[in-house]
């Protein structure tokens, strides 16, 4: 019997390594500080601008409802943040679970590597895709937002 390799391989972090994994923990953290404040700061006219493809369209786009469905999620009312953003419930836990394996491997010196074949990268990025394009088609179609 064989095994296939482990895809994701976790080994000593290389300075480099060390300086993405920090980089990624800045941006996902960031990005959970803006929607844990994002009430305060839409009601002090201070939030980002609205999406340009709305307003251009009149339909909202592929992320349209995404930062709200995290806000949302912090307050942790599940169901404005599937209504507003289907896939927004997952990719807040996705985002929550990441910065935190981030600062785990910054504290134990480790890092976390993918090593996926072309064919699996490709599968990778067509589930990621096509998860997008559902949720939107959900939010349009369905949820009628």
């Amino acid at each position: 019997m064989s095994f296939a390799p482990v895809p994701i391989a976790v080994s000593k972090a290389m300075p480099g390594e060390r300086w993405r994994d920090l980089g990624l923990f800045a941006v996902l953290a960031g990005w959970l500080l803006y929607t844990r404040i994002y009430w305060a700061l839409q009601a002090a006219h201070l939030s980002a601008p609205p999406c340009p493809f709305f307003y251009l369209t009149g339909h909202p786009c592929p992320f349209c409802g995404g930062t709200r469905s995290f806000a949302y999620m912090w307050q942790g009312d599940l169901a404005d943040s599937v209504r507003l953003y289907p896939l927004g419930p997952a990719l807040f836990l996705g985002t929550v679970l990441g910065a935190g394996g981030l600062v785990g491997g910054a504290i134990t010196g480790r890092t976390f590597t993918p090593r996926l074949t072309p064919l699996q990268w490709r599968l990778v990025w067509i589930g990621g895709i096509s998860a997008v394009l559902l949720s939107w088609a959900l939010k349009v179609f369905v949820l009628g937002n």
